[in-house]
């Protein structure tokens, strides 16, 4: 099979760690017999200092002919200042935006190797495994209006989360279809006792649940559900949420599994279904860590399992996408670890050893 990957390493650590997804990427197409054509764009600061944009038509223009898009990170100190009209995370949006990427798949999954390397009780975290369905593209993140302004009182603000009934359908009918293919549980996760947008988000997803009959459907606030994936973790299967929401509450869920050095993701455009492919985004859920950048520290198996993600859902090879999650697992197991994730008595590498390791377990 040969396949076109759009690859945007962004800032600081992210070209660190997706020079080793890469190179689990090659060690699945040496295996398998596949080719994988890489074409390499600019995004974030990286793209702020050499075009003056964080997004810019070439790069929109090498995804869109690209079967995905693999991204490693963006921001860091240097483009902080928030008075600049330009932001490293405003190339992120954009790329979301333009590429109709409105659901966001973040998996949460505790290694059995790694029950002992968070800060909570191995009986809280054992045989957690649930997965996010976060709204991608709408919610404040998108407002309109979006803009700060000088008032005669001092400056003021505004911000507005606003969803249509379409934006609503689609991703919680995302949230169902996954739901289906796990054990049938879905918790929809809203503010319905404060919000217009989330009492909207509330009657609509219950109409959607009508056409699914076989998922169970609970409701849950968003400050009851982040108290929840603390206290109980292995109560939810698949969680679906508007934007902001998704956001946090994911970066929470990231240490029930030690580090957020552990976790991937997909954007995608469509409604996963099986058998169908579908055009994605997939980064690793961490930021670009710059003090990390080039000193070889950085955890990459959250991008190389967004590798893993990649090629079950855009390009349909699942066989290959088990061979990469089976790889890390094994590595893991050998008592390798990355800073992030270390704990007594393990082998401490850095971020190339680790794509070495996972790689060669790939090839072996």
């Amino acid at each position: 099979m040969k396949s076109t990957l759009a690859v945007l390493p962004g800032d600081g650590v992210g070209p660190d760690v997706t020079s080793e997804a890469i190179k689990v990427l090659q060690a699945i197409g040496s295996k398998f017999n596949h080719n994988f054509n890489l074409q390499y764009g600019l995004i974030g600061g990286v793209a702020i200092d050499e075009t003056g944009t964080a997004f810019d038509e070439n790069t929109l223009k090498i995804c869109r002919s690209c079967d995905a898009v693999l991204l490693g990170a963006v921001g860091g100190p240097k483009w902080d200042d928030p008075k600049a009209e330009v932001h490293p995370e405003d190339g992120l949006l954009a790329l979301r935006k333009r590429l109709g990427l409105f659901a966001n798949l973040r998996p949460v999954k505790v290694s059995p190797v790694l029950v002992d390397s968070t800060n909570l009780k191995p009986k809280v975290i054992e045989g957690v495994d649930f997965i996010f369905v976060r709204e991608l593209t709408g919610g404040l993140y998108f407002a309109r209006p979006k803009r700060q302004w000088q008032t005669s009182r001092g400056r003021r603000a505004t911000d507005s989360m606003t969803y249509s009934e379409q934006e609503i359908k689609r991703i919680v009918r995302v949230g169902f279809e996954l739901a289906r293919t796990r054990r049938k549980k879905l918790t929809s996760v809203d503010k319905a006792n404060v919000l217009q947008s989330s009492r909207l988000w509330r009657q609509v997803t219950m109409e959607v649940a009508t056409e699914y009959p076989d998922v169970e459907l609970d409701h849950m606030l968003v400050d009851a559900c982040s108290m929840r994936l603390i206290q109980n973790p292995s109560y939810f299967d698949v969680l679906v949420t508007e934007n902001m929401f998704g956001d946090i509450l994911t970066d929470e869920a990231s240490m029930l599994a030690g580090s957020m050095g552990m976790l991937p993701s997909a954007s995608l455009a469509g409604v996963p279904q099986g058998g169908v492919n579908i055009f994605g985004m997939y980064e690793p859920i961490h930021g670009s860590a710059p003090r990390r950048a080039g000193l070889d520290m950085a955890n990459p198996i959250a991008i190389i399992l967004s590798i893993a993600m990649m090629l079950s859902y855009s390009f349909g090879l699942i066989r290959e996408a088990h061979t990469i999650e089976t790889a890390v697992e094994d590595v893991l197991q050998q008592g390798y670890r990355t800073y992030d994730i270390m704990d007594e008595g393990k082998t401490k590498v850095g971020t190339q050893e680790m794509g070495d390791l996972i790689a060669g377990k790939v090839g072996g």
